[in-house]
This record gives C-alpha cells, structure tokens and sequence, in this order.
C-alpha cells in the first residue's frame, strides 16, 4: 500500500492526474483483496473453509 502512495504522490507531483486517480483505485482493489484473503484464511484456520461446487473435471466437494 505504500508503494501506491508513494506512486500517487510522485503522479501528483508531476502532474499526471488521471493516474493519481487510477492509483486510488487500484489501492481500493487491493484493500478488497487483501481483506478478502484475510477472510478466507481465517476460515481455513478455522476449519471452515469447505465448499461444493464446480471444478475442471466436473462438480465436487471442495
């Protein structure tokens, strides 16, 4: 997340707006994502990580 911030700043700095905005949404996206992933891995460590669905050879229990 610093690396975005420091990207931003150094976009703001030069001028370069549209980038600067595209850098808040890319640091949104990996907010998402990296909370997503802490979810998942607190279900794993909690056992509760099994799902049913689709997988390339067919359905199945996961």
């Amino acid at each position: 997340m610093d690396v975005l911030a420091d990207l931003k700043t150094f976009a703001l700095s030069n001028e370069l707006p549209d980038l600067a905005e595209q850098l808040d949404d890319t640091a949104l996206v990996a907010m998402a994502e990296i909370a997503s992933l802490d979810e998942r891995m607190k279900r794993q460590l909690h056992g509760h990580d099994t799902h049913i669905g689709a997988y390339p050879g067919g359905l199945g229990a996961g």
